[in-house]
């Protein structure tokens, strides 16, 4: 059955308000409506498709929705689909991003937030577990794993050296049966098309980017040419590369501190859509700080666009080869390691956000190459380190949904303010 435009725009629109919880709930969402109430794609299509988009950097769940847009009604269905996913979270972080720039350093508010950096601890190493069942089920994952995150914490290795050097493993690495049938085969004239189709997303892509590089040097450039190469990075979602964009928008560019970093993924956990519209709050923040509410709008766009214009060039491109792609066993063995890399990368990310959470000094030793984080165990903060034990034992123990578990946090953070 072919939906009307009409039809496939109040679907995918319910679908974008509605989707709260990350990927698997999102992929879940449309799962249910597209497939079990609608029965507009195959259940084996929507699969193949779906790990077509695991392949890919960039939001899988964003990707998987502009695909059934563009299966059911052509590239004008796919930028309905995958627009519509994004925007009402878009719009919704646009918001609180406002809202926290003008309220965030009140001391209430600021001590509500305290209890949702606790809290994001607790998600992120629940993010952790999930993916540890998913992607760490041999012993070659786990020494994958475990190399990556021993690279990024302790010596601090580029993530993207980490995820190029996982996908060139996971690709040798894999054995491919004699006998295995290949893949079928590409024409010339797909070829070609695809190659068109790719050089014109680019250019969609690029060409405003180098516009406003050329027009107006400063901020706003620096933000669309650093969240457009994140763009291409985002392999295994957007806890892969969390640690790495916090600690260059924390360490390298001063544009947050990191206590706004975790305030803005919190924020983020809160919202429809992919998490990965975190980067909008960093643009935004970025910006307001140097020249109030009209810049941070002005990058908050050039963030969304950067990032989200990609995914779309991808789906274009690639779905017609998706029989192709996801039929390559090579191919496959490296989101494999890919995967597993993810694993150590998170842990990363949950360690280092803890230590900066848990404790107010922190002390970085060096020896050569090695990089150790030392913290004063005099310092522990020991309000946050009942929040994030209390929300953990919610999201792991009694499996509470993210959004009554923040709003906990932060509750309790302000009690224990006022109190004192």
């Amino acid at each position: 059955m072919t939906p009307t435009i009409g039809a496939l725009t109040r679907v995918f629109a319910r679908i974008g308000l509605l989707s709260f919880g990350g990927p698997a709930a999102q992929i879940a969402l449309m799962h249910r409506t597209l497939i079990d109430e609608k029965n507009w794609v195959s259940e084996p299509d929507f699969l193949r498709a779906l790990s077509f988009c695991m392949l890919l950097p960039g939001p899988e769940a964003m990707q998987l929705a502009t695909w059934i847009g563009w299966r059911l009604q052509g590239v004008r269905g796919g930028l309905i689909a995958g627009g519509l996913f994004v925007l009402p979270g878009a719009l919704v972080v646009l918001a609180l991003s406002m809202a926290y720039a003008a309220y965030g350093t009140v001391p209430l508010v600021a001590a509500l937030f305290a209890g949702v950096q606790a809290a994001v601890v607790a998600i992120v190493i629940e993010a952790l577990l999930r993916v540890s069942r998913r992607a760490l089920k041999s012993r070659g994952a786990m020494a994958v794993a475990a190399l990556a995150f021993t690279s990024l914490f302790f010596f601090n290795i580029p993530f993207p050296l980490v995820i190029l050097a996982a996908a060139i493993y996971g690709y040798f690495t894999t054995i491919v049966p004699p006998d295995a049938a290949g893949p079928p085969a590409a024409t010339p004239s797909g070829i070609g098309a695809a190659l068109r189709m790719a050089g014109l997303w680019t250019a969609i892509w690029l060409l405003p980017l180098g516009v406003l590089m050329l027009a107006s040097p400063g901020i706003l450039s620096d933000i669309g040419a650093y969240f457009a190469r994140l763009a291409v990075l985002t392999f295994g979602g957007a806890y892969a590369v969390l640690a790495w964009m916090a600690q260059e928008v924390v360490d390298d560019k001063g544009w947050l501190t990191l206590a706004q970093m975790m305030d803005g993924l919190g924020l983020a956990e809160t919202t429809p859509g992919p998490l990965i519209l975190v980067t909008e709050f960093v643009a935004y923040m970025a910006a307001h700080r140097e020249g109030g509410p009209l810049l941070g709008l002005a990058a908050a766009a050039v963030s969304l666009w950067v990032t989200f214009v990609p995914s779309f060039g991808f789906i274009f491109t690639g779905a017609p080869f998706i029989a192709r792609l996801t039929a390559m066993p090579r191919l496959s063995g490296a989101l494999t390691a890919i995967t597993a890399a993810v694993v150590g990368v998170i842990a990363s990310l949950s360690l280092w956000f803890a230590l900066h959470v848990l404790f107010n000094r922190i002390d970085t030793v060096a020896a050569g190459p090695l990089r150790l984080f030392v913290p004063d165990v005099t310092s522990l903060d020991p309000v946050a380190l009942v929040i994030g034990l209390g929300a953990g034992w919610l999201l792991l123990w009694r499996h509470w949904p993210i959004l009554p578990v923040l709003g906990g946090a932060a509750l309790a953070s302000g009690a224990f303010s006022w109190l004192a």
